[in-house]
């Protein structure tokens, strides 16, 4: 179905005009996306009784979305994810990016791609948003394009083809960063069965850097067969102490790079929602939600922890400084290419 024209949607504080747009299915369901962050505000889609509700947590207004720290519905780049004490080596040159979470860098920084305003355009029934992260953006190397193509079809899958080049080599990793509640009528995500794809997760320390691959087996950690969520929390894994809850990236089955493959599938019981979660990208962070205490939703009033869950289709967190260095710097001539599709429908 064609794209809705594009209606006001706040300012940026330099007077910048913010703008929203709809993309809609022959279903029903609908889709809210911003300029500010390339954001997903809103996806609406039935439930098995066919009440049309809100599966994405959001905030109130543009204004909040600028002062919030939870990245909330965001596309998030240069760097998806976490680097060591913001500091990288490429090709025998230093650099030190934005240190905005406990001394590392996390998710672009503070002006990251999540607060900036994309150029956004209709395409047929599909948007086209595009980015310019200038040299030196955020103190990474390079200037950097961006073009992301997002398009809803009838079956429900929400697809994001993204397509990056730049004119000198820099680290790059792209994800959305949605929050999910399958059930608009319960104020969290505990009850939601969760299957991940994956005999390995990357173990953290105690900045959320990843130490080392660990096999899922015998631990907390072990979705290969669907679970709820909430029972898994309540398992004495240090791993889970060491940051409240889940914040850690899983290495799924299948090759990376190719097509996109199945990584995780999410059901809710009740409304009979389920998401399924396909992608080409080499990691998959799964966050519980368990920080998000206190953010403002849409209505006026306050999420709690595990309000939301966020699975991100990623490179592996610090890879820039691991030895699979090379597999994530864009390079010129090189194109960067990333697919990933989130499909709703009834289990």
């Amino acid at each position: 179905m064609p794209v809705s024209n594009a209606t006001a949607w706040g300012h940026l504080p330099d007077g910048r005009p913010l703008h929203r747009w709809t993309l809609r299915n022959a279903r029903g369901a609908q889709v809210d996306i911003a300029d500010l962050g390339g954001t997903l505000l809103s996806w609406q889609s039935p439930d098995r009784q066919g009440r049309m509700g809100e599966v994405l947590l959001g905030h109130a207004d543009a204004a909040q979305y600028l002062a919030s720290d939870a990245y909330m519905g965001a596309i998030v780049g240069r760097w998806a994810n976490r680097i060591r004490g913001g500091r990288f080596r490429l090709d025998g040159i230093d650099y030190r990016v934005d240190r905005n979470d406990g001394g590392n860098h996390l998710h672009g920084g503070q002006e990251g791609f999540h607060v900036q305003r994309w150029d956004v355009e209709p395409d047929g029934d599909s948007l086209v948003l595009r980015l310019v992260s200038p040299e030196g953006d955020g103190g990474f190397p390079g200037e950097v394009r961006v073009e992301l193509q997002v398009h809803l079809d009838d079956e429900g899958t929400l697809d994001l083809a993204y397509l990056a080049t730049s004119d000198a080599p820099t680290p790059l990793s792209l994800t959305a960063h949605p929050y999910f509640n399958l059930n608009d009528r319960r104020p969290d995500i505990r009850d939601h069965m969760l299957r991940i794809d994956a005999d390995e997760f990357l173990a953290i320390d105690a900045g959320a850097i990843p130490v080392g691959r660990q096999h899922v087996a015998g631990t907390a950690f072990d979705f290969r067969e669907a679970a709820p969520i909430g029972s898994r929390l309540h398992w004495p894994d240090p791993q889970l102490r060491l940051v409240g809850g889940f914040d850690h990236c899983y290495v799924p089955q299948g090759p990376a790079g190719a097509t996109p493959r199945t990584v995780a599938v999410v059901s809710e019981p009740s409304s009979g929602r389920r998401l399924t979660v396909a992608t080409d990208r080499p990691g998959l962070q799964f966050y519980s939600g368990q920080k998000l205490t206190g953010q403002p939703g849409r209505h006026g009033e306050a999420y709690g922890p595990f309000a939301g869950f966020a699975l991100e289709t990623q490179a592996f967190p610090d890879q820039i400084n691991s030895p699979e260095a090379e597999a994530v710097v864009l390079r010129p001539g090189t194109p960067w290419r990333q697919h990933t599709r989130y499909t709703l429908d009834l289990g």
